[in-house]
């Protein structure tokens, strides 16, 4: 068997080489060539994309800055900078929305929800006691609290108020067990009653038997019985093994503050007089009375003439027609 000297083994190792960079080079000319058809560009460019994203992160950040944390703090801007462009484009669409529904509502002369009109208080918790699941408020009548006001935060509902003070007022917490709220369910439109369970949420009961919430959906107000306002936020959807859960969102922004508002109250409405029911005219006329016949006075009697002397009878007698009689006779 003839064996290669170190000369021909490296020619051939040569020769390997070569060739291979060869296939290599041909295929990524292949490979280019390809990308120019509008099917294969499409699928090419995300992922050439998503790693030029990878490959050009690292190299902005230098050594320094990944040892001070500058690196961390560059990374959560970025972070920042992405949700700004995601609201904005959500803004713009909220806007657009917003719009039409204004128009829609200006075509159907479409009646919503009065104002909101409340007052902003501070309130404390009581850790335990009978009223654990309460919170007192700062405010009361004097600052112009009603009556069954409804309390909410930034996150949605808080309670009601069920005891009024001149200065003071007690709210009981929608996660108290007493606590009854009519829901709805905003994706599903799924009406049921939330009762109170926990701090952190609540359970849905009185469910219909042909629908079922949404998972993770949101749940508001329905408006029902007239005891809170119909679309304030109460929480999310969640169900477990028991059934559905509602995770509470006012304990998503546990602030130290509420606004007491007061809910809608829609007036009964006042019956109107019954109006007169008027006959036809040949019913309702009245037959003219007779009108009792004139009599025409008597004339004055008039006084009779002074009867004449003889002397002015004869000389009456004397004067002919047409002649002046003279005075005295003469």
């Amino acid at each position: 068997m003839a064996r290669f000297g170190p000369s021909g083994q490296k020619t051939a190792a040569r020769g390997a080489r070569r060739l291979t960079l060869g296939v290599l080079m041909a295929a990524a000319f292949a490979l280019v060539l390809a990308q120019t058809a509008p099917q294969i560009s499409a699928f090419f460019v995300p992922a050439r994309t998503t790693v030029s994203d990878r490959l050009r992160a690292p190299s902005e950040i230098s050594l320094w800055a990944r040892i001070t944390g500058q690196a961390e703090r560059e990374r959560r801007i970025r972070e920042l900078e992405n949700e700004v462009r995601d609201l904005a484009r959500y803004k713009a669409a909220a806007i657009s929305m917003a719009d039409r529904l204004e128009a829609y509502e200006r075509i159907l002369n479409l009646m919503g929800e009065p104002p909101e009109k409340g007052v902003t208080a501070r309130v404390t918790t009581e850790v335990d006691g009978p009223f654990s699941q309460t919170l007192l408020a700062n405010a009361g009548t004097l600052q112009g609290v009603e009556p069954g006001a409804v309390a909410v935060n930034e996150g949605g509902l808080v309670g009601r108020v069920v005891h009024l003070g001149e200065r003071s007022s007690r709210i009981l917490l929608i996660s108290d067990y007493s606590s009854r709220l009519p829901v709805l369910g905003e994706v599903s439109g799924v009406r049921a009653i939330m009762y109170g369970q926990d701090r952190e949420g609540g359970r849905l009961s009185d469910l219909p038997e042909d629908a079922d919430f949404v998972e993770g959906e949101r749940i508001l107000t329905s408006g029902d019985g007239g005891a809170y306002p119909r679309g304030l936020v109460v929480g999310s959807a969640r169900k477990d093994t028991s059934g559905w859960r509602v995770r509470l969102a006012m304990r998503d922004h546990g602030g130290t503050y509420v606004r007491m508002i007061q809910p809608p109250v829609i007036p009964a409405p006042i019956p109107d007089a019954p109006p007169v029911q008027e006959t036809p005219a040949e019913t309702t006329a009245q037959p003219v009375p007779e009108r009792a016949p004139q009599t025409q006075p008597a004339p004055a009697p008039q006084p009779e003439p002074a009867a004449a002397s003889p002397s002015e009878a004869n000389a009456a007698q004397a004067t002919p027609p047409g002649a002046a009689p003279t005075p005295g006779g003469q």
